[in-house]
This record gives C-alpha cells, structure tokens and sequence, in this order.
C-alpha cells in the first residue's frame, strides 16, 4: 500500500489560494498607497482609494485565515498518517502472530498475506510466479489450519481482533512531555 506525502490535493489548493490572494492584495495595496502618494491624505476620504485600502484589508485577513486552514489540514494529515501506521504496524504484527499460532509454511504466509491484501487467485499466482493450483492449494491449507471457511472470514477474523483493543494504550507523548516525564514534572505540576 503506498501512503500519499505531502499536503495533499486540498492542501496544495488552498496554498495556491493563498498565493494567488497575496498577490491580489499586494497589488490593491500598492495602488491604494501610490493613490495616496499623489492625492495626498485626502485620497482616504473618497471612495475609490478607501475601497482599495479596504480590498487590501480583507484579503489580507482571508490570507491570515487560510494560512490557519492549511496549518490545521496539514496537521490533520500528519495525525491520520500516523494512525494510518499504527494500524498498518498493527495488523501485521497481529498476521504474524496468528500465522505463527497456525504454523503457516512461508509461502502459505505470503499467500495468506496477499489473500488479506485483496489480490485474486490469478493475481497471486503470477506475482508468485506459481501455477493457481498450487495458490488455490495454499489457501486451502490456510482456512484449514485457521479454522475459517474462506477469504472473507479470514478478513473478518482479523478484523474482528483488531477492533476489540486500542491500538495503543495511551496517546504518544509530544516532546515536550517526555521532557515532563524525565524532568519529573506532570501537567499537573505546571
């Protein structure tokens, strides 16, 4: 399974958003002052220069609030990712342990592994460069040994195992809380 890096479609988007705002802005606002440079102060008093100070204004606080949109995808990404880890580190250390209990040959784990990744016996087959009988008997080898009838309630086994726990015990502690927990300090003592 391949992880997607970076900001992403939305974050990219909105980055794009921000620049295109800052430039618009920039340009509202070096008009409105070169405005204000020939009329002198009296160019804030009519309409024109006054639209543009305030053009120039609101795009700069759309910019400030984007620029917080962006911050807060782009750290929503990094904490989906991470789970996203958690939970792909989970399950194969749960296939390993149950393909241990089973006593799975090797090739019967990584057809069994290949099975839970949702390829066919076709697709397995010519990754393994092994004829579909020989999948086809690896996978009945495989629901025998774990007592299940078929693919789906091999997925469903596992599912089912991953979902009765947390995947960890407690949040992963920021830096500065293990700086906290070396110290000797607690949020409490703050």
């Amino acid at each position: 399974m391949s992880q997607r890096r970076g900001p992403g479609r939305a974050g990219l988007g909105l980055a794009s958003l921000i620049v295109a705002q800052a430039l618009c802005a920039a340009f509202f606002l070096s008009d409105a002052l070169a405005d204000f440079a020939d009329i002198g102060p009296g160019a804030l008093t009519t309409g024109y220069v006054g639209i543009e100070a305030a053009a120039a204004l609101l795009l700069a606080a759309g910019i400030v609030v984007e620029f917080r949109m962006l911050m807060g995808l782009l750290r929503d990404q990094a904490r989906l990712q991470r789970g996203l880890s958690i939970a792909s580190g989970a399950l194969e250390e749960l296939m390993q342990g149950y393909f241990r209990d089973w006593r799975l040959t090797p090739s019967e784990a990584d057809v069994a592994r290949l099975t839970i990744k949702g390829m066919t016996i076709g697709e397995i087959a010519g990754l393994r460069g092994s004829a579909e009988g020989t999948i086809k008997t690896h996978l009945n080898a495989i629901y025998r040994k774990s007592g299940v009838t078929g693919r789906g309630a091999l997925m469903a086994l596992l599912i089912e195992d991953l979902m009765a726990e947390p995947l960890v015990a407690d949040a992963p502690a920021s830096p500065a809380q293990v700086g906290e927990i070396r110290s000797g300090k607690s949020g409490s003592d703050r």
